[in-house]
């Protein structure tokens, strides 16, 4: 199994428990009061950084998480007890799309270590909350709010301040073993580097940064050939790039005509990448047979003008190689600070609540028959007999769209419409 840095999960939040409906019982109290408790409110679905998580690896073999919902009321004014919350750990960096926009929900990376994705549904109220002068005995309580569902992908970026990009085999993790407290698996194979190795760079009295061996850029990874998008997505959090080419060219590839083919590549991904400074370490120094055709002074003539310094280093012998770092830290040191952290554009509070459905047909004589969980529910907790709970069933014909069915469905005043055992005529 690869790295996991990808996964789509479904999540629900808690239903809220219904109202309850119940009188006071009691010895000497002939026509007790309602006394039936408020449902409890559903869980939460929250999402929190785990500095001990580092993929996104568990979620790739469980597809849904629910939250729990709330219990129901009691009698005696019992109140229902709360769903409790799910928690779902994800690895620090880690970014929260909605499935379908693609849009971003969250980016659990900079200050935020915590965030609710999902609220859970409310608790209904009790009947005792629907006592009135001219109503003492209500048979009405509210049934819990609905809970919430969406589809969600998770997408871990790496926080790194620096990448390091280069066609395969040019010797990055041998140029990231050296650097770094890093120790890849180096083995020469086209792809072998599955996903970004990460290391920390020391230098004495200039602090440090971290670095990202992005693996495995090949030309057409940004049409996604090969691995490319997966790779590519990492460079978005890094500050500064350093390509790392083969200035001996060992497997008879041009370095310059490499620089530009993977400067193609993150262009086409993304353009605003290309404005991040950019440094060349030209490697495998030590390897450099041909004194005639000097690779470093064709790097630095095609790209220092450009503003790229270029850098001849061995990831070998090491030669090189602390001025190029010092010489990264200095750009870094210019820049922000702050990781670069996505703004949020998808708000789940906004989603509607899960609702069951109803269907409508008609019957041989012509009724209209009204079916679904939806309605089912609703007949379960509303008392007709009572003028509260009538216009409570009318508000709720009206506005969950079922009115407007049957007018579509060409009912017409004094066609009888059934729903389960209830029958009534239609009237305008």
């Amino acid at each position: 199994m690869g790295f996991a840095d990808r996964a789509t999960i479904i999540v629900r939040s808690g239903k809220g428990g219904d109202g309850h409906v119940s009188f006071r019982r009691e010895k000497y109290v002939p026509n007790g009061g309602p006394d039936g408790g408020d449902g409890g409110k559903g869980g939460d679905v929250i999402v929190i950084v785990d500095d001990g998580v580092n993929t996104l690896g568990d979620y790739r073999h469980r597809r849904k998480y629910a939250a729990q919902d709330g219990e129901p009321g009691g009698k005696r004014n019992c109140r229902g007890k709360n769903g409790a919350d799910l928690y779902l750990k994800v690895p620090y960096g880690t970014i929260l799309r909605e499935a379908e926009s693609k849009k971003i929900i969250a980016d659990m990376s900079g200050d935020r270590r915590r965030f609710v994705l999902l609220t859970g549904g409310k608790g209904g109220l009790g009947n005792q909350h629907y006592a009135t002068a001219t109503m003492q005995a209500p048979k009405y309580a509210k049934p819990g709010q609905a809970a919430k569902e969406l589809t969600v992908e998770m997408e871990l970026k790496v926080i790194a301040d620096v990448g390091l990009v280069g066609f395969p085999n040019v010797g990055k993790s041998t140029f990231l073993s050296r650097v770094t407290n890093a120790q890849p698996k180096i083995a020469n194979y086209h792809f072998t580097t599955l996903h970004p190795n990460l290391g920390v760079v020391d230098l004495e009295g200039a602090g440090g940064f971290v670095i990202a061996d992005i693996p495995g850029l090949i030309e057409g990874a940004s049409e996604g050939v090969g691995l490319g998008h997966a790779f590519l997505r990492h460079i978005e959090r890094t500050k500064v790039l350093i390509h790392l080419v083969d200035a001996a060219s060992t497997e008879g590839r041009d370095p310059v005509e490499d620089v530009y083919a993977i400067n193609r590549e993150i262009e086409t991904y993304n353009a605003d990448l290309m404005n991040r400074p950019q440094v060349i370490a030209a490697n495998k120094m030590d390897v450099v047979q041909d004194e005639q055709t000097d690779p470093i002074k064709r790097l630095k003539e095609e790209f220092e003008p450009q503003g790229m310094r270029v850098f001849p280093v061995s990831a070998v012998t090491g030669q090189g190689v602390q001025e190029l770092l010092y010489h990264v830290q200095n750009l870094l040191s210019g820049l922000s600070e702050q990781p670069i952290v996505f703004e949020q554009e998808y708000d789940p509070e906004e989603i509607p609540p899960v609702e069951g459905g109803f269907t409508v047909t008609r019957d041989d004589s012509g009724a209209f028959i009204v079916e679904g969980t939806l309605i089912e529910k609703m007949l379960g907790y509303t008392n007709l007999d009572s003028e509260r709970g009538f216009l409570f069933f009318q508000k709720f014909l009206r506005d969950r769209g079922i009115l407007e069915k049957l007018e579509d469905a060409g009912i017409t005043e004094g066609d009888t419409v059934k729903m389960y055992d209830l029958q009534f005529e239609y009237y305008k």
